[in-house]
Parts: structure tokens; sequence; C-alpha cells
């Protein structure tokens, strides 16, 4: 009780903590940082190789709660900061996202493979997965439907409970239902959107379908309208955060043991995950934000702007470097080689390689795009 009592005198009945927080834009930033070693390292180890030592570190841990789950949450959390907080506004941003999605996934599976196909002639690596890579979801066509969603849940002036209820609803029907099989390449394509789909090709991709991960976002954004209102981070999360990383600290290493729930063979036990396996990952997230908060408070200036920097470019990293792990690994490297396992040092080396050009490039779009919209802004002043 006096913890609780504490809590509520340590948050405000208005925003007082406005502006960029940087606890969010590391928990951002630490996920996209990741993604090119998870990648390459998922796309250059045998499977045999992923169950053990590094590779499983990245392929299931960071590569799993310490990822998705993290950037989603933080995702939530931005809409309650965001400068633009109308409902119409955020679903023009989630549609955006959807276009961003097929866009990246042409970059990535349609043209490289295609290529690949041209050159190589091989059928089965190249044509045989194209329309589920293609086609299938990812947490940016996810992101786009999450944001949708919680503009409709804005404007039909949903109250917390009801927001947190619906998304939780949601998670434990996709646990209840399972996966499933249309018996259709394009049925379970288009309905691993929404519920995880499986099928004996083994090619269906069905990442974060939006039953069992809306309560991510959606928590994140209940949690940040919390967020904006503490008058003392700091003491906050020292009570807070030890209390939610205490559940993780202890389900891990037992669900690593046994291979329980998201921790289990193959990559669909995380995407698919059960109730108690997202429930877990909630009480990551805001243990992790009172570390990233305790962490930020020792960084220097240019690490701090670095972090911003990654944090605000990071659709574009994301897509980036997308496009290289898949075109090195499974074009060039395949096709050159017949395979595209690599030494594990040589795999982490491609990894920082194509996350240094990914940060790069994403930071010269982000000043060439400036640059055209300083123009046209221009050109219509002058009109």
């Amino acid at each position: 009780m006096l913890m609780l009592k504490r809590i509520r005198e340590l948050v405000a009945d208005e925003p007082v903590n406005r502006g960029r927080q940087l606890d969010i834009d590391i928990a951002k930033a630490e996920m996209v940082l990741m993604l090119p070693f998870i990648h390459c390292i998922i796309e250059c180890t045998s499977d045999e190789g992923l169950c053990s030592g590094i590779p499983y570190l990245f392929d299931t841990i960071i590569g799993g709660p310490f990822s998705g789950p993290m950037y989603l949450f933080a995702m939530g959390m931005c809409l309650v900061y965001s400068h633009r907080q109308t409902p119409e506004l955020w679903l023009r941003r989630g549609v955006t996202l959807l276009g961003v999605f097929y866009l990246s996934n042409t970059c990535r599976f349609l043209i490289p493979y295609l290529i690949g196909y041209k050159i190589s002639g091989d059928r089965e690596h190249f044509l045989d997965p194209l329309f589920y890579r293609w086609l299938g979801t990812d947490v940016l066509l996810f992101a786009g439907l999450a944001i949708i969603t919680i503009a409709v849940f804005r404007y039909l002036r949903l109250s917390n409970k009801a927001m947190f209820g619906i998304a939780a609803l949601m998670t434990v029907s996709a646990t209840l239902i399972g996966d499933l099989d249309t018996h259709s390449m394009f049925g379970n394509i288009f309905l691993g959107y929404f519920v995880g789909t499986d099928d004996a090709t083994g090619y269906v991709v069905s990442d974060f379908p939006f039953l069992t991960w809306l309560i991510f976002p959606v928590a994140g954004y209940l949690f940040g309208k919390v967020h904006i209102r503490i008058r003392d981070k700091s003491a906050f999360y020292r009570i807070v955060s030890p209390i939610a990383i205490l559940i993780p600290l202890v389900y891990f290493p037992i669900g690593i043991h046994y291979g329980w729930g998201m921790f289990g063979e193959g990559q669909n036990c995380y995407y698919h995950m059960m109730i108690w396996d997202v429930a877990v990952c909630l009480f990551l997230d805001i243990g992790m934000l009172g570390v990233w908060h305790l962490l930020s408070q020792y960084m220097g200036n240019s690490i701090k702007g670095m972090l911003y920097e990654v944090s605000n470019n990071i659709t574009a990293i994301y897509c980036i470097h997308w496009v290289f792990v898949r075109t090195i690994t499974n074009v060039i490297l395949y096709i050159k080689n017949g395979t595209q396992i690599l030494p594990l040092w040589q795999t982490m080396l491609l990894g920082l390689v194509i996350l240094i050009v990914s940060i790069f490039m994403a930071h010269y779009y982000k000043v060439a795009k400036a640059a055209f919209l300083a123009r046209k802004r221009e050109r219509l002043q002058e009109l």
C-alpha cells in the first residue's frame, strides 16, 4: 500500500514530462542497432548452430523478448508524445507505414529474388518461397495496422480499460486459436496478418500477427499516458522497474531450460507467443525502461545525440539494413558459394558493416528529404 501511495504521489494530474524522452529513444535504438547482427546470424548460421552460444543469444534472446516487444511498446509510448495527436493524422501515418512495408518487401524480396533466379536458375531457392516472402507480414505492416487501430480507439473515445481489455482479449483469443492452415498459399499469407498461420511448406511468414501483438503498442500507449505525468522518473523507476524486471529474470532461465513458450523450437514459438509470454514481455519492457533511464544519466552528449538520431531514423535504418541483409546473404553469398552459411566472426563483421552503412544512408536520406521538402515549400510560397 505504501508503495502504491508513493507511485501515485509521483504521478501528476496533468502532463509535466514533455519533449524527447531518452529512455524511450534508447528502447527504440537498442532494437534497431541489434537487428543487423540478429538477422545476419539467422541468415548465415545453420539451424543447429542457432541452438546454442552467441547465435542463440542473438536469435532467441536479444532478437526475441528484447527486440519486437520492446520496440512496439516504445512505439505506443511515442504516440503520447507526438505533436500530432489527432486520430486522422495517426490514421494517415498508419496507412503510410503499410505502403512502406510493401515497398520494403519489394526491395528486399521481389527484386533480389527475381535477379537471383535470373542469374542462377534456382527455382527452389528463389521462386518457390517468393510470394510468401514478398507478401508475408512483418513488423512494419503490423505497426501500420496497430497505429490505425489505436487511431480508431481514439476516434471512438474508448477508455483506457476498454483499449487494454480489447487488446488482451485478442491475445487470449490468439492463444486459444493457435496456428491455422487454410490449405491455400494466399489464404495463409493474408490470414497470417491477423492470426498465426502455418502449413506443410514451411514458407509461411506469419510474423507479428495482429491478434497476438496488438497488446504491446496499446499497453505502451497507456503506459505513455502515465509516463508523461511522472514528476520524478528516477524515483518512479526505482520503485517500479526492479519489481517488473524480477518476473522475466525468474521466467527466462526456466523457459530457456525447458523450452517453454517463446523459447520453444521454431520461430513461430516467438511470433505466435502465448499469453503468459506476452505478460512477461510487458513486465520486461517496463523494467528495461528503468535500466535505460539509469544508463542515460551516465551517457555523454555525443552518445545521446547518436541514440536520438538512430531512434528518429528507425524506419529508414530498418528498411535499408534488410535490403542489404537479404541481397548479400540470400543472393550474392548463395549464388557465389552455394550456401549462405558463414563463420561466426564473418557473420558479426557483416552485421557491423551493414549497421554502419545503414545508419549513414538513413542520415543522408533524411538530409536529402528535408532539403527536398524545403524547396517544395519555397516553390509553393512563390506561387
